[in-house]
């Protein structure tokens, strides 16, 4: 009897040992698959991260060459100071470009002056009432499926910046363009804190040469000037003084006028 309860008494220590060990290794096992399991997980991420970029690296940037592709249009703004041509991109901003070109075509920007001028940020105008309060698009009680009244859509593109020299919708708010625009000016670097994570690197490296990147994802550039740039700086270096509200010396003291916008290349918007 003393025997057989020393007997079981080693078989029920035996069997807790084997037990503990079959514990064991099951919370061994299933740590080392989970680590595997982060593992994939954190190298499909970093692959992720990886081909975001590669794409942000392949997207068509048109704004860095001042060739007239056949996907766009092309005009010239005379004004008192001198030319500025502008290159438009309908294939991106395809309301906007039309907007301004249709407008341009039946003269409603002719005597219309740069309103709004702010040194080392931009040249405003497109308003018949040259103060910031008017102006419609060719929409305006016409197709309320594109302007309800309010104006139409922002165009906001992976493919376009606020560069220096950008053509770019002014606007009261998301989705309210009408017939305003601005030049982008600033001809200081802006590269510094752009991240190349939401950035094409060649976009960096032409803020460099100047643009208001802030201004990215909430207006609608649609356009590119590629002659001019010393007329648009003449423009912004003029005199100016305190507009109507006071909060900004932007009103110029003598406003240059737009005398035409001339369609050199037009774009068919049917096809």
């Amino acid at each position: 009897m003393e025997n057989n309860k020393k007997n079981n008494n080693l078989g029920i220590i035996i069997g807790a040992i084997v037990a503990l060990i079959a514990i064991f290794g099951l919370v061994y096992f299933a740590n080392k698959g989970e680590k595997k399991e982060n593992t994939k997980s954190a190298e499909a991420t970093s692959t992720q991260t990886t081909t975001s970029k590669e794409d942000l690296e392949k997207v068509d940037l048109p704004q860095l060459s001042d060739k007239v592709s056949e996907d766009e249009a092309e005009v010239k703004m005379v004004t008192d100071e001198g030319d500025i041509t502008i290159k438009l991109f309908p294939k991106y901003a395809p309301l906007a470009v039309e907007n301004f070109l249709t407008h341009s075509k039946k003269g409603y920007y002719n005597g219309v002056e740069f309103f709004r001028v702010v040194k080392d940020f931009m040249i405003q105008g497109g308003d018949p009432k040259n103060s910031g309060t008017g102006g419609e698009s060719i929409w305006h009680g016409k197709d309320a499926s594109i302007d309800p009244g309010t104006g139409f859509r922002n165009e906001v593109s992976n493919h376009l910046f606020h560069l220096r020299g950008a053509l770019s919708m002014a606007n009261a708010g998301a989705d309210t363009n009408g017939s305003q625009f601005f030049i982008v000016q600033n001809p200081k670097d802006m590269s510094d804190g752009l991240l190349y994570d939401e950035y094409p690197t060649k976009i960096i490296d032409a803020y460099k040469n100047g643009g208001v990147p802030s201004l990215d994802k909430k207006y609608s550039v649609f356009g590119q000037v590629v002659s001019g740039m010393d007329v648009v700086d003449k423009i912004a270096n003029g005199e100016t003084t305190a507009n109507s509200s006071g909060n900004e010396k932007s009103k110029p003291v003598n406003p240059v006028k737009i005398k035409s916008i001339e369609v050199i290349k037009d774009y068919d918007f049917k096809k």
